[in-house]
C-alpha cells in the first residue's frame, strides 16, 4: 500500500512538472508575446499629398496582458497611433502609421515599439515606398488628366 501511495504521489508530481514544458520538451515562456501580421508595408508609388496611412495589426500570442509603452516613428514625418489599453491573450491591437506624403521621394522609415512582450520587448516595423512629385498646376492635360506634351 505504501508503495502504491509513493508511486501515485510521484506520478502527480511528474504530471505537474510536465506543465512547464511543451510537447517538444521546450520550456513554456510565460508572459505577453507580440506577433504582427506584417512587419513591413510598401506603399508603392503614392501621389503627392495622397493617402499616407497604413494600419499594422498585431496579436498577443502570450498568456499575460500585452502593454505597449513608447511607440515612436523614426522622424517627424512618420507618426504612429496605437492601442493604449492592455491587450488580453488572444486579442488583437493595432498601430496606425501616417507618413507625410507632402515629402517627395523615397520612403524608408521605421516605427519602434517598446512593450512588455517577452519575445521581443523592442520591435521595429517598417514602411517604404515613393512619393511622386506634385502635379504642375496650369499645365495642359487631356480628358484623362494626363499631361499633354506640346
Amino acid at each position: 500500500m505504501k508503495k502504491s501511495i509513493f508511486y501515485l504521489v510521484a506520478m502527480v508530481m511528474i504530471g505537474g512538472f510536465s506543465q512547464v514544458a511543451n510537447a517538444q520538451g521546450e520550456p513554456i515562456e510565460n508572459g505577453a508575446k507580440i506577433t504582427f501580421q506584417e512587419e513591413m508595408y510598401d506603399y508603392g508609388d503614392v501621389p503627392y499629398d495622397g493617402n499616407g496611412y497604413h494600419t499594422f495589426i498585431f496579436e498577443n500570442t502570450g498568456n499575460e496582458p500585452l502593454v505597449l509603452g513608447e511607440v515612436k516613428g523614426s522622424c517627424s514625418c512618420t507618426v504612429p497611433e496605437w492601442t493604449r489599453t492592455p491587450i488580453a491573450p488572444g486579442e488583437k491591437g493595432e498601430i496606425r502609421v501616417k507618413y507625410d506624403t507632402k515629402r517627395v521621394g523615397a520612403i524608408n522609415k521605421s516605427v519602434s515599439i517598446n512593450s512588455n512582450a517577452v519575445n521581443t520587448p523592442l520591435k521595429v516595423i517598417r514602411i517604404q515606398g515613393n512619393v511622386l512629385p506634385a502635379p504642375v498646376t496650369g499645365a495642359p492635360v487631356d480628358a484623362s488628366g494626363a499631361p499633354v506634351n506640346d
